[in-house]
């Protein structure tokens, strides 16, 4: 029987799920908050004795005062003056630029999806009408959300196997 893995957005957690099938017919809700939008992630697998331990914590906030970080800020400014809202293209190219400076952990995972189908052209309020929740959480609308004052925690990994 296969384990399968689900990570839960509100919660910041990943699951395993034991499933009696090789195709489960549906996906979990969340053991924790009881959210059925998870996310299938991909296991990690067992690493070969002696390979360097992954780091944990996620990556740090970007140093905010660095040459780095004030190039990307003029960076980013002379894009927006040029960024024309009614294109879903510009808008996933800009998306995407915020995405790359940010810490991995700092974005939610769902916005991948978000910058895909902005890219294909889709439409953006269709897209935010699918996705508004990520969005929200996004611009802080949501406790804990990353623009908000407290940053957003990394996923962490739950101990247990829960049945799916």
């Amino acid at each position: 029987m296969p384990i399968y893995e689900y990570a839960c957005p509100y919660c910041r957690r990943i699951f395993p799920f034991l499933a009696k099938r090789v195709k489960p017919k549906r996906k979990p809700a969340c053991p924790r908050c009881g959210n059925k939008k998870l996310e299938k992630e991909v296991s990690q697998f067992a690493t070969l004795k002696g390979s360097p331990e992954p780091k944990s914590g996620g990556d740090a906030m970007p140093d905010l005062d660095s040459p780095r970080m004030d190039k990307f800020m003029r960076e980013m400014e002379r894009d927006m003056s040029h960024l024309d809202e009614n294109n879903p293209k510009h808008m996933a190219h800009m998306m995407r630029k915020m995405q790359e400076s940010m810490p991995a952990d700092m974005m939610p995972k769902e916005m991948n999806e978000a910058i895909r189908r902005l890219e294909s052209g889709e439409d953006p309020e269709k897209i935010e009408e699918d996705m508004g929740e990520v969005f929200d959480q996004l611009m802080g609308d949501e406790p804990g959300g990353p623009m908000s004052s407290a940053p957003q925690a990394p996923y962490t990994r739950d101990p247990g196997l829960y049945d799916m």
